[in-house]
């Protein structure tokens, strides 16, 4: 293979002489040598695009730079209004094996996912943010661990590097590390539901593969919600198991307009409205009282968070799936009062996160 790799390099350097191409030439050139049949399982990369137009070429160029072979590319715009989808068709112009699927309307991650899941040929599969970046060893370590993994295992997640706009480092990682690197915190592998039923996450979402088979056996993600991730894993950890891989193979960039921070919008809020239905769901799955109780740890924060956003119909229902789960505490009933009274604390909310 090294000997083919070689001479397909020298005869396409002759061609580029010869042809007097742009410096694009060298890029698809590189591609392609790297995407010469070989015996590895095939990945898919999964690269969402929404509003991303300064980062979507860096999280293209992270996916070009893998060492790993092969790699379908599925990029998918979800109707960008900035200038996202020019960006990407001129980066791809002269790159075939990118799949470009614009869709028709906005339409959500969730959706935009599965879209591109139904279609998906990898083993595995990874969902890229349009602003973030993959390390070049990521897809190999991840694949080298799943490789050695029982059929049973869903999941392999790493650690996280955090990055501004501009791309510069503003945090460490995502688990606590000492000044070498190593981890300072256990991260748990295994039977992961009951640890995933409670909030927060215990793993870090950019970092994720997944075994493809397994999400399209349960329909990928649901796109009745606003985010995909805490569903997800509960409905993947009922029958499966996660694997934590001892690596930093993702820079997460931390963005103003992030989809975390809508959580702690008031008024209506999409994100909350949607772990309202998670946690529905999860009542359904669940079976037994221990483990009713891991998810009643993620019900009382999410009340609480309802009330200090002032999103208090929320919060009362979370209050009302506490008293299905006959799980309710003194407590609980003092912050479902203060909900029923529509007591205003966000002013007070805002000045302690700040």
């Amino acid at each position: 293979m090294g000997f083919v790799k070689y001479a397909y390099l020298g005869y396409a350097n002759l061609r580029y002489i010869e042809s007097n191409e742009d410096e694009d030439f060298y890029e698809v050139l590189f591609y392609k040598l790297l995407h010469l049949p070989m015996s590895n399982p095939l990945v898919t990369v999964v690269c969402l695009c929404y509003n991303q137009a300064p980062y979507v070429t860096q999280a293209i160029d992270s996916i070009l730079s893998q060492t790993y072979t092969p790699i379908e590319i599925i990029i998918i715009d979800d109707q960008s209004t900035d200038h996202s989808i020019e960006v990407i068709q001129r980066k791809i112009k002269k790159l075939p094996h990118i799949q470009f699927i614009i869709s028709p309307q906005n339409q959500g991650n969730c959706k935009a996912f599965n879209q591109a899941l139904t279609i998906a040929k990898g083993k595995y599969i990874i969902d890229l943010a349009a602003d973030d970046i993959m390390y070049p060893e990521r897809v190999a370590l991840q694949v080298e661990a799943f490789e050695k993994l029982s059929e049973d295992y869903a999941i392999v997640f790493t650690d996280t590097h955090f990055i501004n706009e501009n791309g510069k480092r503003i945090r460490s990682t995502y688990y606590k590390r000492n000044d070498r690197g190593q981890l300072l915190e256990r991260v748990p592998s295994g039977d992961l539901y009951k640890r995933v039923l409670q909030n927060p996450p215990v793993m870090s979402p950019p970092t994720q593969m997944y075994r493809t088979s397994v999400i399209q056996r349960i329909g990928g993600y649901d796109d009745n919600l606003s985010y995909e991730d805490y569903d997800l894993w509960i409905r993947l950890g009922r029958n499966h198991k996660f694997y934590f891989l001892d690596e930093i193979t993702t820079a997460k960039r931390e963005l103003s307009t992030a989809l975390h921070k809508v959580f702690y919008f008031k008024k209506n809020n999409k994100h909350l409205w949607s772990t309202l239905k998670i946690c529905r769901k999860a009542i359904m799955l669940n079976e037994n009282e221990e483990e009713n109780r891991a998810l009643a740890k993620s019900i009382r924060y999410h009340m609480r968070l309802s009330l200090f956003t002032e999103n208090f119909d929320i919060g009362i229902e979370f209050g009302k799936l506490l008293k299905e789960l006959q799980l309710i505490r003194r407590r609980d009933r003092f912050w479902i009062n203060l909900l029923h009274w529509r007591v205003p604390l966000n002013w007070a909310y805002r000045i302690v996160r700040s």
